[in-house]
């Protein structure tokens, strides 16, 4: 258990994501020596108790202990580990709060690096999107150089990661540059059924075998909110069109047809760049479905093995064989699609880097046209998580030696990364990576991390974000989300609410 004491609340959101990067496996416990009344109502992502009394507390349990005091413009910070003290303090301008916080993370990261002998391949960097930062240099009119040296004074990224992002900014910014993010949008469409749960999965999603009688029932709801959409932005340009999930080709080859005929019957594609239908499990993947997709124009699909090792698959729950990925891969290629996506997972139970090796010799011969390869992120609602006693004696490793090793192989193929995320609670502190032959880089993908254009979503557990034209002072706009429930019962019967939720978000003021 690590401990942080606080001597009144500040920046413990900062400090609880970079002390969770450096000690993945630990509890980060926050306290504050300050009154009760002065921590009343925060709202933080981390364990947070009051101090009580006189603020003193004996922590017999902690590995380690953090104190963290703001006196005026300065900044102390003490840190008890194995036995050994360390103390640093930095100057700062409580009036410029992102300067603030950058130095604090900064002097935080130097003390825990030097006290561990181990640095992140990251450096201070938390957020999922570390691509953003190098965009915005790129816009700013910095050059490679510039930009190299303004991440790795603020952020203490590695040389390796920083080349990743500004290579794969400069990719995403020749694609961008194509768009209107003034009067485009996207269009995300929600089917949140499987064949089953994936083990490490926490997203919505629904077995289908418990559902398969109102999935028309569903489909009807989705429609109706479709045709508010289509409506409220028939004077927008529709940019993509991505119909994710869940297993989209959970349904049935006539309600496929029935959903995307109603996206083309309802909204004005002709200057659409990207139709993309996430099919994914190789277990609902069949000729008719492929067929019924490629005669409605689909552009994009995706085959996701996740692995190529039947005993991971099994672990994890996929109910599909290796050979049935191949397969569905190559009836794919039968059918006429020339943009196939195949996500992988680094860091899954018991795979070793002689797995991962075999896995990526078997994409290479299937030569798809997109890889995705993530990097395992264990959520709260996952299994491996809620069921952790089953998985705790399995190894879930992901190095450095994992991604260079997927990265090589892609490069093999003439794939380029073109897109990159990271999210709280990867193996091996990694990050997913987006690769791709020479156009064929998925836009909604870029799109939806860099968050310069509005991304209208339907459907149960959808998330729509609304990005306002005008940007902030610091380049930055301003975004708005609504969200539908996520059940898919309630879904359909407050549809209606669902339409009024989205009213309410594009029929407001901009200095509302």
């Amino acid at each position: 258990m690590i401990v942080v004491i606080f001597n009144k609340p500040d920046f413990e959101y900062d400090v609880h994501s970079l002390l969770k990067e450096f000690f993945p496996q630990e509890d980060v416990q926050m306290y504050y020596s300050c009154p009760p009344e002065e921590v009343s109502g925060r709202n933080l992502a981390c364990t947070h108790h009051e101090m009580t009394g006189d603020g003193k507390k004996e922590f017999a349990d902690a590995d380690q202990v953090f104190r963290i005091d703001y006196v005026g413009d300065q900044i102390t910070i003490k840190w008890e580990y194995q036995s050994v003290f360390h103390e640093t303090w930095i100057n700062v301008d409580p009036a410029d709060r992102k300067e603030t916080k950058n130095q604090l993370k900064i002097v935080l990261y130097k003390m825990i690096e030097k006290g561990i002998g181990r640095s992140l391949p990251w450096g201070t960097l938390s957020g999922i999107r570390p691509t953003k930062i190098a965009m915005k240099c790129l816009e700013d009119g910095m050059n490679d150089e510039q930009t190299y040296d303004y991440l790795k004074e603020n952020y203490l990224a590695s040389d390796e990661k920083i080349n990743l992002s500004m290579g794969i900014a400069k990719r995403e910014k020749a694609l961008l540059d194509r768009l209107d993010y003034e009067k485009g949008y996207s269009l995300y469409v929600g089917i949140p059924f499987c064949p089953s749960t994936c083990a490490y999965c926490s997203f919505t999603s629904y077995p289908l075998g418990v559902w398969k009688n109102r999935v028309d029932e569903y489909l009807d709801a989705l429609e109706k909110e479709l045709s508010y959409v289509a409506d409220t932005f028939k004077d927008k340009t529709l940019n993509s069109v991505y119909i994710g999930g869940g297993t989209p080709t959970t349904l049935l080859p006539y309600q496929l047809d029935r959903l995307i005929k109603k996206i083309k019957g309802s909204f004005d594609l002709s200057n659409c760049l990207e139709f993309t239908v996430e099919a994914g499990r190789p277990d609902s993947i069949t000729r008719e479905k492929l067929e019924t997709l490629k005669a409605n124009g689909i552009s994009r699909i995706s085959v996701n093995p996740q692995t190529m090792k039947q005993k991971t698959l099994d672990i994890i729950g996929r109910h599909h064989t290796v050979e049935d990925t191949i397969n569905s891969f190559k009836l794919a290629r039968e059918t006429g699609f020339d943009n196939i996506n195949m996500d992988l997972i680094m860091g899954l139970p018991e795979e070793t880097i002689d797995d991962v090796r075999k896995t990526m010799e078997i994409i290479k011969e299937l030569a798809p046209d997109n890889v995705t390869v993530h990097s395992l992120a264990v959520k709260r609602a996952a299994r491996l998580t809620i069921f952790k006693d089953r998985y705790q004696d399995m190894q879930m490793i992901n190095t450095q030696e994992h991604m260079d090793l997927c990265a090589r192989y892609c490069e093999e193929m003439g794939l380029e990364p073109y897109y990159l995320y990271r999210q709280k609670g990867m193996a091996g502190n990694m990050e997913n990576v987006g690769y791709a032959l020479p156009g064929k880089a998925g836009v909604y993908n870029i799109l939806i991390m860099e968050e310069k254009q509005t991304i209208v979503a339907c459907g149960a557990g959808a998330s729509t974000k609304r990005v306002w034209n005008e940007p902030n002072p610091d380049g930055t706009h301003r975004i708005d989300r609504c969200e539908n429930v996520k059940d898919v019962a309630t879904y359909i019967d407050r549809i209606d609410e669902m339409i009024d939720r989205k009213k309410r978000l594009f029929f407001v003021k901009e200095n509302d």
